[in-house]
C-alpha cells in the first residue's frame, strides 16, 4: 500500500507552491506598492488617523505570517527534492557514498567534512600542478634531445 499524502498536506502544498510563485512575480511587488501608494495617498483624506496606520500595519502583518509559512513549506520541499537527487547522483558516480544523507548531521559535523574536503581538493590541486611542472619539464628535456 502506497503512502499517499493527505487531502490538506496536497492542498497546503498546492497553495504554497503558488503562492511562492505568484510573490515571486513582478506583477505581485507591482501591486503590493501600488496597495501602499495608495494607502500613502490616502492620509490627508482621513487625517493620518491611528485607524488609518493600523489599516497598513494590520495588512502587512498578517500577509507577512502566513506568507513566511507558505514559503517556508515551498522551501522545504525543494530543498528535500534537490538533496534526493544529489544522493542519487552520489550514490551512482565514483562520489563516496558515505556523503549521501550528510545534511542529518550537525553543523559542527557538517564544518568538519567540509575541511576535510577542502584539505582534498587543495592536496589533489597540488599534485595537479606538480604532474603539470614534471610534463613541461619532461617535454623540454625531449624537445632539448631532438634539437
Amino acid at each position: 500500500m502506497k503512502n499517499e499524502p493527505s487531502r490538506i498536506s496536497k492542498f497546503f502544498g498546492d497553495l504554497a507552491n503558488k503562492t511562492s510563485l505568484a510573490a515571486g512575480r513582478a506583477s505581485t511587488f507591482l501591486l503590493a506598492a501600488g496597495v501602499v501608494v495608495v494607502w500613502g495617498i490616502s492620509g490627508p483624506l482621513f487625517q493620518f488617523s491611528d485607524t488609518w496606520q493600523l489599516v497598513i500595519n494590520t495588512g502587512t502583518t498578517i500577509v507577512t505570517f502566513l506568507m513566511v509559512f507558505l514559503i517556508q513549506n515551498s522551501q522545504n520541499r525543494d530543498s528535500a527534492a534537490i538533496q534526493v537527487k544529489l544522493d542519487e547522483l552520489i550514490r551512482v558516480s565514483a562520489a563516496r557514498n558515505s556523503l549521501v544523507g550528510i545534511e542529518h548531521l550537525t553543523d559542527d559535523e557538517i564544518e568538519e567534512l567540509r575541511s576535510k574536503c577542502e584539505a582534498r581538493a587543495k592536496a589533489e590541486k597540488a599534485g595537479d600542478e606538480t604532474v603539470d611542472r614534471t610534463r613541461q619539464s619532461a617535454r623540454r628535456a625531449a624537445e632539448q634531445i631532438a634539437s
